[in-house]
């Protein structure tokens, strides 16, 4: 039995109303022994604890509380709980094909759960997905506990130039809001198979992006071209995603706004070739299109390396995680430090705390620090050293509750 399923059926019986966990295990403190501690805000912590109480980090550092329980990680090093901001949750491979709308729902959904504990035991304690309708459920189970998974947060349907004129885009915003929208997700450009060119008007971007501002939404955006970049950051969105032909121009103006850029280049691409046979054929995914993604590898590459130059570009971690993407996440972290040239504590500061300003969760997750969830991973090496160490993640632990423990050396010390 895969080791994910075997998380999840200990979860459901941890979770089933017949086998109560002890009131008495969940009041006790944790704490959690340290000799390197990433923090996610670029600063090194050494030989330490920390303590974890309710579900946050009540502290870092003095005498571990009587009668807490203990895990030694002290040969593991220990960061924050990491974010993709741009993960696909629910799409899925059925049969060895890219799984269609004709498959039947409660499928769908067991696909989609198992993509998130997959995720989860990668050490992606958060999660956003734009999105697709059926993602409000799934956040919904999660959140309520009754599933394990990463924090979800969903754009519901997106919006695309076909979503209709600058009014109707207004509706469709306030549409999503009341339907549970964490954010909105906006197609402003054809896909990189395609070229990338603008397809929203600038009229369309600044009537989404304007109404989501006003009623507290955040606004991200699909958009290759320079072109459709720049009308999206002047209309005041919040997210660039992938922007393969972004100039310097487009960078500065950028950084200028404070939009966030989420490029998407070590994964999603590479994905997709991977797994060229269970897409090809389905919609756009055509030979030509696989041709140019080949070559989108490098020009994805360059035009990251690019922004690089740009000190003041706010860079987000996201993926476009998509069918056979789930649980490698962290290919994104080894492929923009390793052919990138990002310096391993931006890469890894870009995949908590940067994220987490984001997302608007800044207060929440995204940093080991006292008041802060406890959204905490351990791997087996130091990420700084060795960008491989993003594969061995061996401890999980999201909002307090552990999720993963397999390491011999993170052994459980006080009795239960």
């Amino acid at each position: 039995m895969p080791r994910h399923t075997r998380l999840a059926l200990v979860f459901f019986f941890m979770a089933t109303p017949s086998l109560p966990t002890p009131a008495v295990a969940q009041e006790r403190a944790i704490v959690l022994k340290a000799a390197t501690i990433l923090d996610g805000r670029g600063q090194i912590l050494h030989n330490t604890i920390i303590v974890v109480e309710a579900g946050k980090i009540a502290r870092i550092g003095g005498d571990a509380p009587a009668g807490a329980i203990t895990y030694d990680l002290t040969s593991l090093t220990i960061t924050p709980g990491w974010i993709d901001t741009h993960a696909h949750i629910f799409w899925h491979f059925d049969n060895g094909r890219l799984a269609g709308k004709d498959e039947p729902p409660i499928r769908a959904m067991l696909h989609a759960t198992d993509n998130a504990i997959v995720t989860l035991n990668a050490g992606f304690t958060t999660i956003q997905s734009p999105g697709s309708p059926e993602d409000k459920d799934l956040r919904e189970a999660i959140a309520r506990g009754i599933l394990p998974g990463p924090r979800m947060l969903t754009s519901l349907e997106p919006l695309d130039e076909k979503s209709g004129p600058p009014e109707k885009l207004r509706e469709l915003v306030r549409e999503r809001k009341q339907q549970g929208a964490d954010f909105i997700k906006l197609f402003a450009s054809k896909s990189i198979r395609e070229g990338g060119t603008q397809t929203m008007t600038n009229d369309q971007l600044q009537a989404a992006c304007g109404e989501a501002k006003s009623l507290g939404l955040r606004t991200i955006v699909h958009a290759h071209s320079a072109e459709s970049a720049k009308a999206a950051t002047l209309a005041g969105c919040t997210s660039i995603e992938h922007g393969a032909y972004v100039t310097d121009e487009v960078f500065t103006l950028m950084a200028q706004h404070g939009t966030y850029y989420d490029p998407n280049i070590g994964l999603v691409l590479q994905n997709y070739l991977a797994n060229k046979e269970k897409y090809l054929g389905i919609g756009n995914y055509n030979e030509q299109g696989f041709a140019f993604m080949e070559k989108g590898i490098t020009i994805v590459l360059d035009t990251f390396k690019k922004a690089l130059k740009h000190k003041d570009l706010k860079i987000a971690y996201g993926t476009d995680a998509v069918a056979g993407a789930h649980g490698r996440n962290y290919e994104e972290f080894i492929v923009r430090v390793r052919d990138g040239g990002q310096e391993p504590m931006a890469a890894l500061m870009s995949a908590t705390s940067i994220s987490a300003q984001s997302l608007g969760l800044q207060d929440k997750i995204g940093t080991i620090a006292p008041g802060m969830d406890a959204d905490i991973i351990a791997m087996d090496g130091d990420p700084l050293r060795d960008v491989t160490a993003a594969r061995r993640v061996v401890f999980v632990m999201k909002g307090g509750k552990v999720y993963e423990n397999l390491a011999s050396n993170a052994k459980r010390l006080s009795a239960q």
